[in-house]
């Protein structure tokens, strides 16, 4: 098995509620994140399937610090 297939095989995925309920925001602003390419999803039958990594990644990105003066 290829490095790359072994990382997929761990991967878990979440579905879109999943999401909205770790970053506590609506549904519709994570399909909006994920039609706008902010988020990377995978299309299963008419559902998104979001990698878990990818969220916290998106999270850690997106973090606004306080900065000192």
């Amino acid at each position: 098995m290829a490095a790359g297939e072994r990382l997929l095989s761990e991967a878990k995925f979440l579905t879109v509620a999943e999401v909205a309920a770790v970053m506590r925001v609506s549904k519709m602003t994570v399909y909006r994140l994920v039609h706008a390419g902010h988020l990377p999803a995978i299309r299963v039958g008419r559902s998104f399937r979001v990698p878990e990594q990818a969220v916290h990644e998106y999270l850690r990105e997106s973090f606004v610090g306080v900065e000192s003066a």
